[in-house]
C-alpha cells in the first residue's frame, strides 16, 4: 500500500513538473510570437508613413504644370498596389512577405524614376515643400530599415527557438508555426553598375 501511495506521489509530482514546463514553455512562445506580432505592426506603421509622405510628394510635384505625367501615373499606381497588399502579422508566410515586398518594391522604383525626373525641374529643386518632403521620405527609409532589421530580429529568435530540443515538443503540440523573414531583393547581392560618362 505504501508503494502504490508513494508510485502516486511521484506521478503526481511528475504530472506538477512537466504541466509547470509546458506551461512555462507555451507562454515564452506566445510572449517572443506576440514581440514578433508587434514589430510587424512597427513595419507597418513605417510603410504607412512613407505612403503618405509620397502621397504628398506627388502632390507637390503635380503643381509642376510640364511635369511628365507618366512618372507620376506610375508612382501613384505602384503607391495603391503597395498600400492594397496586406498581412495578418498571426498567418506572416514566406509567399505573403514575398508579395509584401515586391509591392514595396515596386513603389520604390517609381519614386527613385520620380526623385530622377525632378532634377530636370529647377522650380520643384527649389520648392521648400518638396525639399522638406524629400527630407523626411530619406529619414522614413532609414526608419523602415531599422524596424525590419528589428522585425527579423525578433522573428529569427524565435523561429530558434521554435526549433529547439524540447521546445519544439510545444511548439508542434501548440501549432506555433515559423515566421517569415524579410530577405534581400534578388539581385541586391550585386554591386550597382555606376557609369559617369557625361558625353
Amino acid at each position: 500500500m505504501k508503494k502504490g501511495i508513494i508510485a502516486i506521489i511521484i506521478l503526481i509530482v511528475l504530472g506538477v513538473i512537466i504541466g509547470g514546463w509546458y506551461i512555462r514553455t507555451n507562454n515564452m512562445l506566445v510572449d517572443m510570437k506576440g514581440q514578433a506580432t508587434k514589430q510587424w505592426a512597427n513595419v507597418e506603421s513605417s510603410y504607412q508613413r512613407r505612403s503618405d509622405l509620397i502621397g504628398n510628394l506627388v502632390k507637390t510635384v503635380q503643381g509642376a504644370a510640364d511635369f511628365e505625367r507618366e512618372t507620376l501615373t506610375e508612382v501613384i499606381e505602384a503607391r495603391a498596389k503597395a498600400t492594397s497588399t496586406t498581412i495578418d502579422a498571426n498567418n506572416l508566410t514566406a509567399e505573403q512577405l514575398a508579395e509584401f515586398q515586391q509591392a514595396q518594391t515596386g513603389l520604390s522604383s517609381a519614386l527613385s524614376r520620380l526623385l530622377v525626373s525632378v532634377e530636370r525641374y529647377p522650380e520643384l529643386k527649389a520648392n521648400q515643400n518638396f525639399l522638406e518632403l524629400q527630407s523626411q521620405l530619406e529619414g522614413t527609409e532609414n526608419r523602415i530599415n531599422v524596424e525590419r532589421n528589428r522585425f527579423n530580429d525578433l522573428a529569427g529568435e524565435y523561429n530558434i527557438r521554435i526549433k529547439q530540443i524540447p521546445t519544439n515538443i510545444i511548439a508542434s503540440l501548440a501549432n506555433f508555426d515559423e515566421m517569415a523573414l524579410f530577405a534581400s531583393n534578388p539581385g541586391s547581392e550585386n554591386a550597382p553598375d555606376v557609369n559617369f560618362d557625361f558625353e
